[in-house]
């Protein structure tokens, strides 16, 4: 049926809990047709919902209208789900509601039209967001940032409580989830009246839909244990990584001051070892010295800048290249250069953000990220040409990305570098041009730093790579 729009009423904001819990169900069953169909809309939002011709047989019914955004989820040849991606540079959709996936740039899924739903429903029934107002360059940024350190509970105060159990149910759905559609339509039974022809929206054919598949009761489902919901408090923790080698020697400090930084570097040499990762905490250094980085010689340099550009270009001159950067939350840098690498040639950026487009340019110009870094909000990044990677991905959140981390390490990729705001954390994953004898790798997040850790990782021939601190939960 075609709407036509100058016959139909668009919805009005600040309705009653049973108005919008109509929409909700009316939608929820509107989007699991064109879900089943292999396509999500892509821009859910109170715009796109509208009513049919008054006193007509449509003024009860609600159309979703607005298709320009909408992609496939499911591969039409295969039938199976198009393949997880990250692009954060790019953005599909409205900023006020769009998924907090959608602002990073991951591939659009089933899950994104839901959350977008629960943030419009949320504004219908309270009239406003927490996340309006902002505007500038960074408006993105900021609202993505926003929508991770609200709680679903504080986002929902003075709504009913299924508006907060739907907000928690699709925020935490994976990737390529399935919907149980009969469930969220029957969390807002409670809230609409038991009469059908009182009911401000037709939704009889919403709950046959529902009833065909089994409703849910939602009193029963509550004792189902949750998954991990936003808490919307920030933390920040360290991010450790390890990679399968065989036996070798390694060293760890950490809560390094500049002054002492010379003997610990000076009494790892005399070992036969060299640096292969530094990372900072509370303007604190750590240190990662081992016998199995294959450098020939190595400098380094403390800085009050980040980074000390005419240094670096000295070092690169006499043929060292930059293996390993720390940043500090004074804005001081330590910077690692050392020789036998495999590097040919260098380049490096400092941003304000996350400079992915850059790094996109470098990859098409045979560049690899090869070194990461973060000083306070701001990021430093070194890529390489020949680098040893075939290929490269970005995994940037507000969060740690466990799920997009595992996507990729099933694709083969492994993660070559970290770096963390208070913000963000963001993880490079490659994929290593010659294949690796032991392809295991394993993560850790921890609080303090992971000396513990680390020990019980070497008694298993598995070693320190990369390391960060930073933001990883909320």
């Amino acid at each position: 049926m075609i709407v036509y729009r100058v016959y139909i009423m668009c919805i009005k904001t600040r309705m009653s809990s049973e108005m919008v819990s109509c929409i909700a169900v009316e939608s929820l069953s509107i989007l699991e047709k064109m879900h089943s169909k292999g396509y999500v809309h892509g821009d859910v939002k109170p715009e796109n919902f509208l009513l049919g011709q008054p006193a007509t047989a449509q003024e009860k019914k609600l159309f979703l209208v607005d298709l320009g955004l909408a992609t496939k989820w499911r591969d039409t040849s295969s039938g199976q789900h198009v393949d997880y991606d990250q692009r954060p540079d790019m953005f599909r959709g409205t900023v006020r509601y769009a998924s907090v996936h959608a602002h990073l740039g991951r591939t659009a899924s089933r899950r994104d039209d839901l959350e977008s739903l629960a943030y419009t429903l949320v504004f219908l029934h309270k009239g406003r967001l927490p996340w309006q107002g902002y505007q500038g360059d960074s408006k993105s940024f900021l609202v993505c940032k926003k929508k991770m350190g609200t709680s679903p509970e504080t986002l929902c105060c003075l709504c009913p409580p299924p508006f907060r159990h739907f907000l928690e149910i699709v925020v935490n759905m994976k990737f390529d989830e399935e919907p149980n559609y009969s469930k969220l339509i029957s969390l807002f039974d409670g809230t609409i009246g038991p009469n059908p022809a009182l009911r401000p929206i037709n939704t009889e054919g919403a709950q046959k839909v529902g009833q065909k598949r089994g409703r849910l009761n939602v009193e029963d489902d509550e004792s189902q244990p949750r998954k991990k919901v936003r808490l919307g408090v920030p933390a920040t923790q360290w991010i450790s990584i390890y990679n399968a080698r065989l036996p070798m020697k390694q060293r760890y400090h950490y809560n390094v001051s500049d002054a002492r930084l010379e003997q610990h570097v000076e009494r790892g040499v005399a070992d036969g070892l060299l640096i292969s990762c530094v990372s900072s905490c509370c303007n604190l250094w750590a240190l990662i010295m081992d016998a199995g980085t294959g450098f020939t010689a190595q400098v380094y340099k403390l800085s009050t800048f980040f980074l000390h550009k005419e240094w670096i270009m000295e070092q690169w001159d006499k043929n060292f290249y930059i293996t390993s950067i720390a940043g500090s939350n004074n804005g001081s840098s330590l910077v690692v250069m050392s020789k036998g690498t495999q590097y040919t040639q260098q380049s490096y950026k400092v941003s304000e953000s996350f400079p992915f487009k850059w790094i996109n340019k470098k990859w098409r110009e045979g560049f690899h990220v090869t070194s990461m870094a973060t000083a306070g909000s701001r990021w430093g990044v070194v890529m390489s040409r020949n680098a040893g990677f075939s290929k490269q991905v970005v995994e940037l959140d507000f969060l740690y990305p466990s799920e997009g981390i595992h996507k990729r390490w099933d694709k083969g990729y492994r993660i070559t570098a970290t770096a963390a705001t208070l913000d963000q954390s963001a993880l490079i994953l490659s994929i290593p041009r010659r294949k690796l004898s032991d392809e295991t790798q394993e993560t850790l997040r921890t609080s303090q730093f992971p000396s513990t850790h680390v020990k019980d990782k070497w008694s298993k021939n598995l070693y320190l790579a990369c390391l960060c601190y930073g933001r990883t939960v909320c």
